[in-house]
């Protein structure tokens, strides 16, 4: 596996995903870093037993980890201290002109709670730590997807 150093950190630039279909719309999730536990997805009524979250869920907590993990990050880099973080991200889905559903919008609120005394660092932040959101800035510019059958 290739790995870049960010920060410090070895961190792999390839990331392997295994789905396995365990029932109709229902399928197990295998990440190639070991320590993460499986995880299950599914799709809502009627077609899914929602026993997993959906796509649009998975993509919707992807954007809001992402966001707020960027912003903790550059508040700890500011010597930030973080009371807490609580980020309510809201998925708009909507059909197309073809009748088929897509994302047409994500709304993020974070709410941050940190000391006064820490205003202007935290102003600092908030205008940079977007910028190293990897899944907000990919969406924004459009993400090359090749599928292949087999």
């Amino acid at each position: 596996m290739n790995n870049v150093l960010i920060g410090g950190l070895k961190i792999s630039n390839i990331i392997t995903t295994k789905l396995r279909q365990l029932q109709d719309y229902k399928f197990n999730v295998e990440f190639d870093e070991k320590s993460l536990p499986n995880l299950v997805v599914d799709e809502i009524p009627p077609i899914g037993g929602s026993t997993g979250p959906n796509p649009p869920r998975l993509l919707s907590a992807a954007v809001g980890h992402c966001l707020s993990s960027s912003l903790i990050y550059c508040l700890s880099k500011a010597r930030v201290k973080v009371n807490a973080v609580e980020t309510m991200i809201k998925t708009e889905i909507e059909r197309n002109e073809k009748g088929r559903q897509r994302v047409k919008k994500i709304d993020v609120l974070i709410d941050l709670d940190v000391d006064k005394e820490d205003k202007e660092r935290v102003l600092r932040c908030l205008k940079l730590f977007e910028d190293y959101c990897t899944v907000t800035q990919s969406i924004r510019k459009g993400i090359e997807v090749n599928v292949h059958h087999v």
